[in-house]
């Protein structure tokens, strides 16, 4: 050791030798402490060589996952353990700084070991991370040996101290010993890792395996594997967040959910929580459901909520340090150094425990410390949470699932348990449970939190604190109250919103018709009359809202008010600055919890409902006694035997488990040992009911034979249908069995393989039902795919020509979210489904009922006779259609509920005549209905034709505009990536912008200037208190007593008189400001809340104003390639986030940037010096919020994503109960649900993940800030900064710490909502019709047309400028009075044609000029008024009859009556209720296809114009209806022009002139008699194919 440092280290004091070692070495307390220095030094040589060569080898590691396992024992014992020590030396450290001040030389000794040490414990806690990730335990021998070393030099230091008599009362000698306790714990440690893995000193190491999940790549969640210090900070999530920048976050990338966290584990656990409550003493005790979530969930709700007390109880931190900050920052260190040198022991100086806490630097790291832990716990505290939340709500979907699969059929179709109740409680019961769970430690942590804070008041104030409090606790249940009242608002929104959205989406449905009369303004009020009542319930809305942002704004300033006033009066001083503003922070800390109060009461609430209602459903009644059903019990033959219901649970299926292979078919020829058993089932005398009491099927004694094609025939609603569902076991069974033929005893053996599918029953119910799936998936149903059954049953079905209609051929998705199909398609796919699928037994229920003849016969003819029949398939057909009975093998003849008859068709013609006879007359009137139905055109090719057109019309919106992503998409094409990173990280301004014009140019003045306001008068609040406290302290400090804060009564008695004449003018100058201050910032907290709502109310009112009238407004065009759902959309999911998502999002985080704002800009003003390291953190928190908008934005895009399949599967599953149970899928359908729910789950965790990462990193932000403003407000201390100034500064700094992560959050959240007001934009910007014309309405005439006469020059039109014209320089010329047919091939421009002549079309060429007036000219109003219409598919709207027939109320009765009469509605319309006020569902649904024709034929003539333009109106209607039609047409319309668009020729034959177009362009234009001559002629082609 060279001179000079020695000196320096052991200190040279003139008195005493300290190098001196007479009295043994070990007395000289310096060396002592050199000794002390050994091992750190001796780690940092050994582990730092290891560390760099460790590190430059780690490339090597390719495997991502394993790095992250850890799996020495003691892990997180040694990581807290660490962190301990850490602490320590820290105090070990500043102890050994605040000593050395007070001796007269510097004695580097007392803290140049702390500082070493925590330098090697660092050291030791990344060596150990890098052997734990690398597997290197041998290496943790030098660590042992280190903490070996350290124990032992400590505990050497210690003796030395007992024996010089330091004691506890010195905060050196418990230091100290805290450190050999922890020394010697990590000691015991490494002792128990050498244990466990056995690394050296043992013979065998023990091997060890990464955990399943890690060992699995597509596991990416590692929260529960990382270290602690991850796990804290949420470190590995970085990648994922930064890489978001680049490409967005998709589903791969998220991967699977850890397998603890997976719906059937959870789903396993509480299962077994409410099934163990189920004893043997009382086995219908409904298990309660809390029990069994607290059993299955509990413990981490337990961690949970320790980690939430520790955040509370730390919290209480800020505001005592910062009372100590500004206490004893300017305490002079008077008190005599002799004094102090008393403890003075081993030449060096002792301080109490107490005196370290006295120093302000030494409070300000601690106060660091204290937030960054705090933050750390409460952040865990909610990761936690939320983790059990998701847990829960998985294991509860699986819970409500397997139960759906249950269900009595009863339930379902006697309305017990609607589809509404099951979606609801899916969507939203099991969500509020795991919102519940998510703020249930706030019950329990808040009261408590709320009682230290008041207690804390007290103990700084005095009784005054209590009515401050008070008032804060008095106002709580009124935030409850406000709380329960928006709930019931936005009940009532809802309704109107639901009613608003029906009118909306009838009017879109319709649009072409309103146009076509004219009536979309009165459509339009219609509308705008429930948007105003809904406006009105927002209002409401918005004022609760905004009420309940006031209170929590104005609660503390009012607090504060009322215990300043009151302290004033009672101790007629105000207070001291460190008192006060501890207060402050204090009343900032106690709202917080009180605010969430309410939410979190209403919540328990809510909670209790949604669990009682769970409750019912899990009690509600099942199918039998299905131990075959849910694969958990395996079933002897003895059990049966007891049971009598439950013979079929053995016969028909093997227990099943959660697997997918038990779906591999077993050839069909081995499943065909029984052939010597002819019956398939059989029902013994059996009585089923439907659960009513009411017996649904009596006596029923059947055989179905085996391989045969059984019939059942019968009236409607004789219980065909029943019966098939008796046979599956659906119904319940009074008595009586069902039998179905047993397995032979060597079969019985090997029970798994053979009889796997042996009775899954292949089942099309008679009400169609399909999957959101691709067709195909539809048909296969979840079998093998075979290329050549799979073509056989399509052709069976006739489904091809459907299939290549669709616009990806079979792999289209169909079903809730696809394609509509028609009630034919949908059906005929089903009866696919049921003939795909490889079962010995198929049930047929009515599959010709939405079939036309053709059809029926072809699937007759090739599925049920060729393809089911050449397989020895047993099949069961129930039917209406009696002309097929020849071909039954076996019919059962229902009636009234029993069996008429059964039998052969021969037994029957034999043994009962008449009813054969009466059979045979019902089948000649069949006959008959069958060549009227040849005549006709099939509805079938109808159907095509619907759906060909829904498409060609949509796929030209595909070309044109994908749902505005295109643009986006073309900026994401460049292969530069920086355009797309700027694209996704940009805040949307001009959006923003848009948004608050909208509102009002006044509105955002009245806002920015009452927010500002608000602001900058709290801020002023603070300053005055800072002002007054401190003027206080001033004038007492000259007394001299103030520095240890005696209380102020006593110092001001012993100020100068001067001073104390002063003190009270000056409080009565002071008191009178503060109070106005503060009534003033009240005011404003009121105006601003209000002004931000309403602003957002009225940017609402307008946004949806004008996008109605731009969308009813729009060209029809517009119509036909935007997507009626993304129409839809807008008026639906974008209006509701405009209306109630936006304003409080704003509001909150204007809030929370200007609070944010004003405490930096209040720092900086009283110690600018804070103003420099602003600057990095500034940058840090940009970066933190630009990459986690970014990755946000694509989470809750997956999450959202997500959750749509998941409901649908859930309603399917409940509309198909029967079929997935006929077909015994109930496992397929598990699985499918299992894996919908983790996706939705692991979507949902990142994003909460990702919330956590963000407000830890924020957190930790806010610290650093509060850490910079403390020293800084210390270091000014020599400019001479009130004590007042420096606590206000502290204060504020405490707030942003609460506010950052609310900007980034709120911003976050603004982006992905202003992507409503941006979409609703966009279709603002659509063009709309020219209304006006060149002419006025006033000098169109009165009567015009009158006449009728049309003539079509030289005319061309297309539907919109980008595509080639529909019609190309037609000439035509119609007389007055005439009647006109055209025809011609689909798309030849027929209706193009009709259009025209309402000015719908872009006519861009030639004119079509009617009674003299040129069309074009007209204003469309006028011009669509006086011409009528009847288009091909009859619209009707919900209302009455008289509003469908004439809207704008401008017709007499009997105008009215008379039009009914001409269209044959008269005596039907008379027999209705209400008459012309009969009601008219949505639709129109309550009345046939024909009769709703009828109706709008009605329509055009109460309008009586001169010009009538049918366009193929007549498809849908029968005959006999058709006949009178044309009659009607003849008589009523004489005297007008008719001009008809056939779709059938030989409704034209009559015309006086017949138009053929062919192409756009007129082929052929002549009477259709001469025409007919010319027979090669396209006119006479056409008639002879359609004669």
């Amino acid at each position: 050791m060279s001179g000079g440092m020695a000196l320096s280290f052991c200190g040279n004091s003139k008195d005493i030798n300290a190098y001196s070692v007479d009295n043994g070495v070990l007395n000289n307390g310096c060396f002592v402490d050199a000794l002390n220095l050994v091992p750190h030094v001796f780690l940092l040589f050994i582990t730092f060589p290891i560390l760099f060569i460790g590190w430059g080898s780690q490339s090597s590691k390719v495997q991502i996952h394993h790095n992250t396992w850890l799996h020495f024992p003691g892990h997180n014992m040694r990581w807290i353990l660490t962190f301990l020590l850490l602490f320590v030396h820290v105090c070990e450290f500043a102890e050994g700084i605040v000593s050395n001040k007070v001796m007269v030389t510097n004695h580097l000794h007392l803290f140049m070991p702390a500082f070493m040490g925590f330098i090697a414990a660092t050291t030791s806690v990344v060596y150990y991370h890098n052997i734990e990730t690398s597997n290197f335990p041998k290496l943790l021998l030098v660590l042992f040996i280190y903490w070996v070393l350290a124990f032992i030099t400590k505990s050497i230091k210690l003796w030395k101290f007992a024996e010089f008599h330091v004691g506890p009362q010195h905060l050196r000698f418990c230091i100290t010993a805290l450190l050999v306790i922890l020394y010697g714990l990590l000691m015991g440690v490494e002792i128990n890792v050498i244990r466990v893995r056995k690394y050296v000193f043992f013979a065998s190491p023990q091997k060890v395996k990464p955990p399943e999940d890690l060992q699995d790549l597509g596991v990416r969640f590692l929260q529960p594997f990382v270290n602690l210090l991850s796990k804290a900070t949420y470190w590995w999530m970085n990648p994922l967040i930064m890489g978001a920048h680049k490409r967005p976050i998709e589903l791969k990338k998220i991967g699977k959910l850890p397998i603890a966290m997976r719906a059937l584990t959870n789903y396993l656990r509480l299962k077994d929580a409410y099934e163990d409550q189920r004893t043997a003493e009382e086995p219908d005790r409904s298990p309660s459901i809390w029990r069994s979530m607290y059993r299955a969930f509990g413990r981490p709700i337990l961690l949970s909520s320790t980690f939430r007390y520790l955040a509370d109880l730390l919290g209480f931190a800020g505001p005592l340090c910062i009372s100590g900050i500004v206490k004893y920052r300017n305490a002079k260190e008077d008190v005599a150094a002799e004094d102090k040198m008393k403890e003075t022991y081993l030449g060096v100086y002792f301080m109490s425990s107490t005196e370290l806490l006295q120093n302000s630097s030494v409070l300000a790291v601690l106060l660091f410390l204290a937030l960054v832990l705090q933050r750390t716990f409460l952040q865990a505290s909610y990761y936690v949470t939320i983790e059990t939340g998701i847990n829960l709500r998985g294991a509860l979907l699986a819970m409500i699932y397997n139960k759906i699969l249950r269900l009595s059929t009863s339930n379902m179709s006697m309305g017990e348990m609607t589809l509404g109740q099951i979606n609801n409680l899916v969507a939203i019961e099991t969500n509020q449970l795991m919102w519940f769970l998510f703020l249930c430690p706030n019950l329990w942590a808040m009261p408590v939190q709320i009682v230290m804070g008041v207690i804390l008041l007290y103990y700084l104030l005095g009784w005054s604190a209590l009515v401050g409090a008070s008032v804060i606790v008095l106002l709580a249940p009124v935030q409850y109250l406000i709380a329960t009242k928006l709930a019931d608002t936005q009940k009532n929104t809802l309704e109107y919103s639901t009613d608003r959205l029906k009118k909306t989406s009838e009017i879109l449905k319709g649009i072409k018709l309103l146009k076509l009369y004219a009536w979309e303004n009165i459509f339009c009020d219609s509308v705008e009359e429930t948007r105003g009542k809904e406006l009105t319930s927002l209002r409401t809305f918005a004022f609760y809202t905004s009420m309940s942002i006031f209170m929590n704004a104005a609660i503390p300033i009012a607090a504060v008010l009322a215990t300043f006033v009151m302290h004033h009066f009672i101790n007629k001083t105000g207070p001291s600055p460190s008192e006060a503003f501890a207060a402050l922070a204090l009343f900032h800390i106690l709202v917080t919890p009180l605010f969430l109060l309410s939410t979190v009461v209403r919540f328990a609430v809510k909670a209790l409902v949604s669990v009682q209602k769970l409750g019912e459903f899990l009690q509600s009644d099942e199918i039998g006694d299905d131990s075959w059903r849910n694969g958990d019990i395996s079933v002897s033959l003895d059990a049966g035997k007891k049971h009598p219901g439950m013979t079929k649970a053995i016969n028909r299926k093997q227990p099943m488990r959660y697997q997918m292979d038990n779906y591999e078919q077993p050839t069909r020829r081995q499943m065909r040992p029984t052939e010597t058993e002819d019956v398939a089932v059989k029902v013994t005398n059996g009585s089923f009911t439907w659960g009513n009491n009411l017996l649904t099927l009596s006596d029923i004694n059947i055989r179905i034979p085996t391989g045969q094609l059984t019939m059942i025939v019968g009236q409607v609603g004789c219980g065909k249908s029943s019966l098939l569902l008796a046979m599956l076991g659906e119904m319940q069974t009074i008595e009586g069995r069902v039998y179905w033929s047993k397995l032979p005893d060597c079969e019985m053996v090997n029970e798994g393989n053979i009889s796997k599918n042996r009775y899954s029953v292949a089942y099309a119910a008679q009400k169609s039902w399909l999957l959101n799936a691709t067709v195909e998936e539809n048909i296969t149903f979840g079998s093998p795919f075979n290329k050549q059954r799979y073509k056989a049953v399509i052709d069976a079905c006739s489904l091809q020509p459907d299939i290549d209609l669709l616009p990806f051929g079979d792999q289209t998705e169909i079903g809730e979210r696809g394609i509509n199909l028609s009630g034919g398609q949908r059906q005929r796919i089903c009866v696919a489904r049921a003939l795909y699928q490889n079962t010995n037994i198929v049930f047929l229920d009515d599959p010709f009922s939405a079939l036309d003849i053709h059809l029926s016969d072809h699937l007759m003819q090739e599925g049920i006779l060729k393809f089911l029949q050449d397989d020895k398939r047993t099949v069961v057909l129930v039917t209406h259609k009696l002309q097929y009975l020849i071909h039954a093998d076996w019919i059962i003849a229902m009636k009234d509920g029993s069996v008429l008859r059964e039998g052969t068709l021969k037994d029957i013609q034999t043994h009962d005549i008449e009813l054969y006879d009466h059979w045979k007359t019902l089948m000649n009137r069949q006959d008959q209905e069958l060549e009227k139905d040849i005549q006709q055109d099939s509805q079938t090719t109808l159907e095509r034709k619907t759906l060909r057109r829904a498409f060609y019309s949509r796929e030209a919106k595909n070309q044109i505009d994908d749902e505005d992503e295109e643009e986006e998409e073309e900026e994401e094409d460049d292969d530069n990536m920086s355009t797309t990173t700027n694209r996704r990280s940009k805040i949307p301004w001009k959006v923003c912008w848009c948004y608050l014009s909208s509102g009002g140019f006044f509105m955002v003045f009245l806002m920015v200037s009452s927010k500002l306001l608000k602001h900058s008068v709290i801020v002023a609040i603070d300053y005055w208190l800072a002002i007054w406290t401190s003027s206080k302290t001033n004038q007492s400090a000259d007394g001299g007593t103030m520095f240890n804060g005696t209380s102020l009564a006593n110092s001001s008695n012993t100020t100068q008189p001067t001073s104390s004449t002063l003190e009270p003018e000056n409080d009565s100058y002071y008191l009178p400001v503060f109070i106005i201050l503060c009534a003033a910032g009240i005011t404003l907290c009121l105006i601003t809340s209000l002004t931000v709502e309403f602003l957002g109310l009225s940017a609402a009112t307008n946004l949806h104003h004008n996008l109605l009238n731009k969308i009813i407004h729009a060209p029809i065009r517009f119509f036909d390639v935007t997507p009626l759902g993304q129409i839809l959309n807008r008026f639906s999911a974008d209006t509701n986030i405009i209306d109630q998502h936006i304003p409080p999002t704003l509001e909150s985080l204007t809030r929370s940037t200007l609070l944010c704002l004003s405490a930096i800009g209040v720092i900086a003003s009283i110690t600018p010096a804070f103003l420099i390291p602003l600057i990095p953190l500034a940058v840090a928190f940009y970066f933190i919020q630009k990459y986690f908008r970014v990755a946000s934005k694509d989470l809750q895009d997956l999450d959202d994503s997500t959750q749509l399949p998941l409901l649908c599967h859930f309603s399917e599953t409940a509309e198909g109960l029967t079929t997935i149970r006929a077909f015994r899928h109930e496992a397929r359908f598990k699985q499918r649900m299992l894996e919908l729910t983790d996706t939705n789950n692991t979507a949902y965790l990142f994003l909460s993940a990702a919330n956590r990462w963000l407000e830890v990193r924020t957190d930790y932000l806010g610290a650093v800030i509060v850490l910079t403003a403390a020293g800084a407000s210390i270091w000014s201390l020599h400019y001479g900064v009130d004590g007042g100034l420096v606590g206000l500064g502290l204060t504020y700094a405490l707030t942003v710490t609460n506010y950052l992560n609310w900007v980034v959050r709120n911003l976050a959240d603004l982006e992905v909502q202003m992507a409503a007001v941006k979409k609703v934009n966009s279709f603002l910007s659509t063009e709309s019709e020219n209304y006006e014309g060149n002419m006025d309405a006033s000098q169109v005439p009165e009567n015009w047309p009158h006449d009728g006469e049309i003539k079509i020059q030289d005319l061309c039109v297309r539907y919109d400028p980008m595509l080639k014209p529909v019609l190309k320089h037609i000439n035509a010329y119609i007389k007055p009075g005439q009647k006109v047919g055209i025809c011609g091939r689909t798309g030849s421009g027929k209706s193009s044609l009709s259009l025209a002549f309402f000015n719908m079309v872009d006519i861009f060429e030639g004119k079509i000029i009617i009674d003299g007036i040129d069309i074009c000219q007209l204003p469309l109003q006028t011009l669509r008024s006086r011409l009528s219409i009847i288009l091909q598919d009859p619209v009707l709207f919900s209302g009455s009859i008289r509003f469908n027939l004439d809207p704008e109320r401008t017709c007499t009765d009997d105008r009215l009556w008379e039009a009914l009469e001409i269209a044959q509605l008269k005596n039907m319309v008379k027999t209705l209720p209400g008459g012309l006020d009969a009601v008219v569902t949505e639709g129109g649904e309550n009345f046939s296809v024909g009769q709703r024709q009828l109706f709008c034929l009605a329509r055009a003539f109460v309008r009586k114009s001169s010009i009538l333009i049918m366009d193929e109106a007549t498809a849908s209607i029968d005959m006999a209806t058709e006949n009178i039609l044309q009659k009607v047409v003849m008589t009523a319309f004489a005297d007008r022009t008719v001009v008809t668009i056939a779709h059938r020729v030989h409704t034209i034959l009559t015309a006086d002139l017949v138009i053929v177009m062919k192409r756009g362009n007129i082929l052929e234009c002549d009477k259709p008699e001469t025409l007919l001559e010319q027979e090669d002629g396209m006119f006479a082609s056409i008639v002879k194919a359609d004669m």
